[in-house]
């Protein structure tokens, strides 16, 4: 396939690389000791959930004066509607700005609230959801995590057991109240969600919760809630990594009142709410790029003469051969994405070919990291990025790169999903 910009295509290319050269804030720098929150779009150094409301006032700053320019073009959202505050872009436009943004490594802005929630009450919500909630992700304003997983509930998504109850009797809590012509009633929510990537810093979640415990299949009595995360009742943890991060954490729900209003969809229908919610996931642009800048630091640091006294003697041309398949990985992985994106533009709902795209790029993360880490040697053992070789990159991503392969959707789900959808295999009886 040729994957050759258009004139207008190369056009809005050199648009976005004059955009961040020019509006992206010089202070807003990357921070050396920073975690990445390991989502795809990490970019190494940032983290702008985290920065947008960090205690250093000039990443504080930073973060937000980012968000703002972006929010003058509708880039945060560039996908939605411009009533909506997004920029209407097509799908391969919204391609090309994330890869720019990659490649000029800065961060991108929102990122769940934007690419999976928005899409979602477009599909499903109500005029007052889409109106309440989209132009202030759309602004940077707001931000939002995604409650699905719980302890035993994890890959098996549909045993979800989490509960809400319809309490009508109830009252919605302040500022919250009837809404012309909407459901003004109450839900009581029970039950606890695990893994939630940044729900600490989340404004908003996004849940789904059991509403009819005795549907006769386990996908059938969930519905799809809004749950502001400051409502009584509501207790986020964090959770802290095998790196020492916090990257995610456990949230538990003890009688919180959710307004009916705050329900995206039927009630009982969430799990299809769902569905389209996790088909909106990205087209894999962002680790692409992430795992094409490592490798060409691998090999520019080979060729150094740091690199030669650091690296493995004995792996060197074991290593040539290693770079080779990742390099020619990464460009599998490269028209992976842009195959994906390009069924988008042609007005599909990528369906298997989204679990070949996550499931090769969270084996080829790993491989990668193992590449690198082996490169090093015993100093792939150094952890303090500070003086050590390549500031312990492929150390880093080891550790990094250990979810990968259950994060989104563990390996053999997306095992399943292509043999059953993909390739019309029978299941096992």
């Amino acid at each position: 396939m040729n994957w050759a910009d258009t004139p207008e295509q190369a056009a809005f290319r050199e648009e976005v690389r004059a955009f961040v050269r020019d509006r992206f804030p010089p202070a807003y720098v990357p921070d050396p000791e920073a975690e990445q929150s390991l989502e795809p779009e990490d970019v190494w150094g940032y983290n702008w959930p985290v920065d947008r409301v960090s205690g250093d006032p000039a990443r504080r700053d930073g973060a937000r004066a980012w968000a703002a320019a972006l929010a003058e073009r509708g880039w945060i959202a560039p996908h939605w509607p411009r009533e909506y505050g997004g920029a209407g872009l097509s799908a391969l436009e919204e391609f090309i700005l994330q890869e720019e943004m990659m490649r000029a490594r800065v961060p991108t802005v929102n990122g769940i609230g934007a690419f999976l929630l928005g899409p979602t009450l477009l599909a499903h919500g109500t005029a007052a959801q889409r109106a309440a909630h989209l132009p202030p992700i759309a602004r940077g304003e707001v931000t939002w995590a995604q409650g699905f997983s719980e302890p035993g509930s994890g890959s098996d998504l549909a045993s979800l057991r989490t509960r809400a109850v319809r309490d009508d009797g109830g009252t919605t809590r302040s500022g919250e109240a009837e809404r012309g012509g909407e459901d003004t009633g109450t839900y009581l929510v029970n039950g606890q969600k695990v893994w939630t990537s940044l729900g600490q810093y989340a404004d908003w979640l996004f849940v789904l919760v059991r509403t009819d415990p005795e549907a006769t299949k386990p996908h059938r009595g969930i519905t799809f809630l809004l749950v502001d995360a400051t409502a009584p009742g509501v207790t986020i943890r964090p959770i802290t990594d095998i790196r020492g991060a916090a990257p995610f954490c456990e949230i538990f729900f003890e009688d919180v009142r959710v307004p009916a209003a705050n329900r995206v969809g039927e009630e009982n229908r969430g799990w299809y709410v769902a569905m389209t919610a996790l088909s909106f996931e990205r087209a894999g642009i962002g680790a692409t790029i992430k795992y094409e800048q490592a490798l060409s630091e691998l090999v520019g640091y080979a060729r150094s003469a740091e690199g030669r006294r650091f690296l493995r003697d004995d792996t060197r041309a074991a290593l040539r051969q290693e770079i080779a398949r990742r390099h020619t990985e990464i460009r599998v992985q490269y028209n992976l994405a842009r195959y994906t994106v390009s069924q988008q533009a042609a007005g599909g709902v990528p369906g298997y070919e989204a679990s070949v795209n996550q499931l090769f790029g969270a084996e080829l993360h790993q491989r990668l990291a193992r590449t690198g880490a082996s490169a090093f040697g015993r100093y792939a053992q150094l952890w303090q990025r500070r003086d050590a070789p390549l500031g312990a990159v492929f150390t880093h991503m080891a550790r990094d790169s250990v979810a990968s392969t259950f994060l989104g959707g563990a390996a053999e789900i997306q095992r399943d999903v292509i043999a059953t959808r993909g390739l019309k295999l029978p299941r096992s009886r």
